[in-house]
């Protein structure tokens, strides 16, 4: 389904971005992966084979540093057909409650993962002008077009940061604003907002999550890579400007 297709992600190591280059790998298609986690980045690639995949360094919080991600990418495979965004670096004191929020690590969480989208989108859309096209995804969240179920987090020590509602959400705002913006340039951008993803958390808050769920519940990773092959894909190529919600109905 995606032969010939090369796609670069960001946050590549991650639950999410690990993968997202699975599944384009398993449907023909080749990944440029990045993160600034190096030793998982090589294992990665590794994995999925130097034929298929190939891993550099990337900071999305230094313009310089995703010209160079893109700049090697693009050399390795001479082209970049799909830029998937899903990089998510957090200051220290992420997962802190409202009440003790600290304005320069807040800073830091806003900078990193919204301005941090914000210069991905320019840098890469740069490369698509210059390429002629392109296809532009980002990665928001159900906490970006609803908010939290507060009661479903009592009894626990987890906690659903207010700056993670503002950054997806303002991800949703910045995926239409430049699928918009750049209309007429044979480039389209669109998001996907995944529910929960099942990381080793409490039993008692995976049950209240799901009984606002239709059968499944908290989704793994591996779950949304249908939705992101058919955005890659050329069945989605009039597709432009939108965010898929993929939730098991959470968000209904």
């Amino acid at each position: 389904m995606l032969k010939d297709k090369v796609v670069l992600i960001t946050g590549a190591t991650g639950m999410i971005g690990s993968s997202f280059a699975t599944g384009v790998v398993k449907n023909r298609g080749k990944v440029i992966i990045g993160d600034i986690s190096e030793n998982k980045g090589v294992q990665l690639q590794e994995k999925l084979g130097k034929k298929n995949c190939i891993f550099f360094y990337v900071d999305v919080r230094s313009p310089e540093s995703i010209d160079e991600f893109i700049r090697k990418g693009s050399d390795h495979f001479k082209k970049i057909d799909v830029a998937i965004h899903s990089a998510y670096p957090r200051s220290e004191q992420w997962g802190t409650a409202f009440e003790n929020l600290k304005p320069e690590n807040l800073a830091e969480d806003l900078f990193g993962q919204l301005g941090g989208a914000i210069l991905f989108s320019q840098r890469i859309i740069n490369f698509f002008i210059q390429q002629s096209y392109g296809n532009l995804i980002h990665v928001s969240s159900i906490q970006g077009v609803s908010n939290p179920k507060f009661n479903h987090y009592k009894g626990t020590k987890m906690i659903s940061p207010i700056e993670y509602s503002a950054i997806k959400s303002g991800i949703i705002s910045i995926t239409k604003y430049l699928a918009k913006y750049y209309k007429s340039n044979n480039i389209r951008v669109n998001c996907i907002s995944p529910g929960g993803i099942l990381d080793s958390q409490p039993e008692e808050f995976l049950e209240k999550y799901k009984e606002s769920c239709a059968s499944k519940g908290m989704l793994n990773s591996e779950d949304l890579i249908g939705t992101i092959v058919y955005l890659i894909s050329d069945m989605s190529k009039y597709l432009n400007g939108q965010n898929i919600i993929i939730d098991d109905g959470w968000t209904l």
